[in-house]
């Protein structure tokens, strides 16, 4: 009895038993949004763009501190949205793997294989040169990164197609195989990386001189984009060399 005087008085209930809408047309109607939520979302985007800046100019040995430094927020917002430094890199790298790939495509829908090749390898190591976390990516195999090694697996049969339409075209030498891409890649980042302060072009001339060696034949060899260092830029080019770490 207590409880239907209380539904009733509380307007949920008509004295005949049946409920009652509580609903007013001029009632403002509750918001649906969450703050908060928001919230989270602009510190995740920050924190990325944060870390894609932090990753291009150091590569990846960058340290969570320093992203989130960079990001103006604290370590443990980091650690809330990316439990490690693993995670981070397969969200923010995966996309620009699968840009990657995408310059595979775009070389085999070029209309002259060789010009294809060519311009995927200069976009290639373009990219590289501008991001020293995409190079230690594409040459890395410890990060343990599924989802980006399965980019990876779809990369790797359009270069070696990449690499047959140019052979087929009789404008590659015949004794290419599409693993030797994965090396020029490397050799010519290691170049862009070691001499990013000194010529940030310099690659350009080494990609060049490559691109005459690949070649089936030529009728003389190709002039050369860059100049090339000096003494004392050779040698502080050299002194920028790391090994790699085991």
């Amino acid at each position: 009895m207590w409880r239907a005087i209380l539904n009733f008085l509380s307007g949920t209930v008509a004295p005949t038993g049946e409920p009652v809408s509580t609903y007013c047309e001029d009632s403002p109607v509750p918001s649906v949004t969450r703050p908060l939520r928001k919230d989270a979302e602009r510190n995740r985007l920050r924190i990325l763009d944060a870390a894609r800046e932090v990753f291009a100019e150091h590569g990846l040995t960058a340290s969570l501190d320093q992203i989130a430094h960079h990001a103006d927020v604290g370590v443990g917002t980091v650690y809330r949205r990316f439990p490690d430094k693993d995670a981070l890199i397969d969200a923010l790298f995966e996309q620009r793997m699968a840009d990657f790939g995408r310059l595979a495509e775009a070389a085999l829908e070029h209309e002259d294989a060789w010009e294809g090749l060519a311009h995927f390898l200069e976009q290639a190591v373009g990219m590289q040169a501008q991001d020293r976390g995409l190079k230690e990516l594409l040459l890395s195999t410890g990060r343990g990164q599924e989802r980006v090694a399965a980019v990876r697996d779809r990369i790797a049969p359009l270069v070696a197609q990449v690499v047959g339409r140019a052979k087929a075209e009789g404008a590659l030498r015949a004794d290419v195989v599409e693993f030797d891409v994965p090396m020029i890649n490397m050799m010519l980042g290691t170049i862009a990386d070691a001499a990013r302060e000194t010529n940030p072009e310099l690659w350009r001339r080494y990609l060049a001189l490559v691109l005459d060696g690949l070649r089936a034949e030529r009728p003389q060899p190709s002039a050369l984009p860059v100049p090339p260092l000096g003494a004392d830029d050779t040698d502080r080019v050299m002194a920028c060399w790391k090994p790699p770490r085991r």
